[in-house]
Parts: structure tokens; sequence; C-alpha cells
């Protein structure tokens, strides 16, 4: 069977310009292609962990406007229970705004909209839901009160939870007792440790303080560089598919959405990792957010084609 996976995050529309170079502030560059793409921390997320073989439901709230409408269908043809997703009136949906410089490297401004109405009370309506899930699947896109009301429903319900800490921000020590596996990226392990990520060392460092927040489990993404990940146990550093890259916008998404279904299926960490950073490596050589997704298929062929087999495919 497929691993429930519960994600409880935003949905925004992206507009992406490529470009040459990212601007400087103040500077304007002339010649790059524009797209529009589904997007949104949570969507993607949700998306990702549903192409890549999860039982997926989502939770969020969308705007009463084409870009609402847009993303609702989007859901459905990815196969979302979309019970908890709904439409807030006289309010617009969320909006990312993204470049894309030739490199695959990204800067990304995001008017929230409708995502600052998801509170608590609508995750309180799913907590039946969420407490038989398999993975309760989290990011700092919407209001903190709401996130933290989805984990207290998870936690007393022995849900594992997996924080992707996106966008950073400082978090309570309360609430990161709660969490059972975390994984932000350089910048955001920084802001939450006060450690700067420049050698493995760091990295080593990092994850050492998060565990001693009260966090069973910590994967570190690097980029181009791979995964560092610990349970508490020892680390272990997790190399990198080789890709060529054309965004990188939503691999971290990618990277979360996959994670939570290898956890739902009972991988290792290890394995979990790798499975999940087969799917962020195939997310990077294509242009978009929740284009970008790979299906399970896909990330199977690559593991396979490294010879880094991570688990078979679900049922």
């Amino acid at each position: 069977m497929k691993p429930k996976i519960v994600v409880v995050g935003s949905s925004n529309t992206d507009l992406v310009v490529k470009l040459p170079r990212l601007p400087r502030p103040g500077e304007t560059i002339i010649g790059g292609t524009f797209s529009m793409a589904a997007g949104g921390k949570g969507a993607n997320q949700a998306v990702a962990a549903s192409r890549a073989g999860g039982d997926v439901t989502f939770l969020a709230k969308v705007g009463n406007d084409h870009f609402g409408a847009q993303a609702v269908d989007s859901f459905k043809n990815d196969g979302l229970d979309i019970r908890f997703v709904d439409v807030v009136p006289a309010t617009a949906s969320g909006i990312g705004l993204i470049f894309v410089d030739q490199n695959g490297e990204n800067c990304i401004g995001v008017a929230s909209g409708a995502n600052n109405e998801l509170l608590p009370a609508d995750v309180e309506k799913a907590s039946e839901l969420i407490a038989s899930a398999d993975v309760l699947l989290l990011q700092l896109e919407i209001p903190l009160t709401t996130v933290e009301a989805a984990v207290r429903i998870a936690s007393k319900a022995c849900v594992r939870v997996l924080l992707n800490p996106a966008p950073a921000r400082q978090l309570d020590p309360n609430f990161l007792k709660q969490i059972s596996l975390i994984a932000p990226n350089e910048n955001e392990v920084e802001l939450l440790t006060g450690i700067h990520i420049e050698d493995d060392t760091s990295v080593a460092a990092a994850a050492s303080k998060l565990h001693s927040q009260g966090i069973p489990a910590v994967v570190i993404t690097l980029g181009a560089r791979g995964a560092y990940l610990s349970d508490g146990d020892g680390g272990k550093f997790v190399p990198p598919f080789k890709v060529e890259a054309v965004d990188s916008t939503a691999a971290g998404d990618v990277f979360s959405g996959a994670l939570a279904v290898a956890l739902g299926e009972r991988l290792s960490l290890q394995d979990a990792v790798r499975f999940a950073s087969a799917a962020a490596a195939l997310s990077v050589t294509k242009l978009g957010a929740q284009p970008s997704a790979p299906g399970r298929e896909e990330i199977t062929t690559l593991l396979m084609s490294a010879n880094q087999p991570a688990g078979s495919s679900p049922g």
C-alpha cells in the first residue's frame, strides 16, 4: 500500500523569468524568457510526494481567482486528496516571482495572499486524518501557529513529523522537540544553529546542535555537494547525482516530498535520503516548480543507473 502523507502548507503560482544572470539591486536585465507554473512550497511537496508514490492529502488555502482555480485543477490531475483545500473569497492566491540564471540559480519573492488564511482551526478539522498518517510534512510559508497546531496533533498521535524549515526563521525549542526529522539547507541550518557551513566539520556540528535541541534525525541538504544525514549515532554524507542543472527552483521541495514517501515506506534513513536525492536531481533538469517533480519510475531508473537502489516500488 502507498504510505499516507499529509502535507499542510502553501500554494502559489510561480511567475518565472529566465535571465543570463540574476540582477543586482536597482538593475534591469533584458532578454529573459517568461513562464508560469504551479508552485508554493506546500503544493510543491504534496505534488512531489504524490508522484514519488505517496497517497497524499493536502491542506491549503487558495484565492477566489484564476490562479486558485488553476491550482485546484492541477491538484486533482496529480491525484491529491483536496478535501481540505479551501477557496478564500475576496482574497488573492499566493504568487511567487522568480528569477533564474543560466546556471539554474534563482532568487524568489512571494506574496502570500490566501496562504495567510490557513489557520489552526483549519488544521483541527483534519485532526483525525493527521493522526492516521504515516508522515506529516510541513514547511514555513503559512502562519507558524498553524504549523504548530499540526505538529501538536501529530505528536500526540505518535505520527512522524518531517519539517522543511523554509523560508528560514527562528523556531522555539519546545516546538523543535516535537519534530521527528528536520531537513534544512545550508542557509536554514545556519539560522537555526548559528553555525556557518564551511566544511565537513561545521556540517556535523550543526547537526549535533539540532540533536541537542531534541530532534532525533537531521538531514542537511548541501546542493551540488549532496546531503548529510545524522540520526544521533553518527553522521554520513550522501553524494549527489550528477545531472545538468537547468533550474534549481523547488529542488528542496521535491527532496522533502520524496523523503516523506521513502520514510513512509519504512526505508532506512540513508536509503530514504538517496531516494530523495535522486528525485531532487531529476527536478533541477527541468524548468519550473511542480512541473519539475519526477515520477516514481524516473526516480527508480536514476537510482538503478547509478547503482544505488533504494527500496522497491510501492504496492
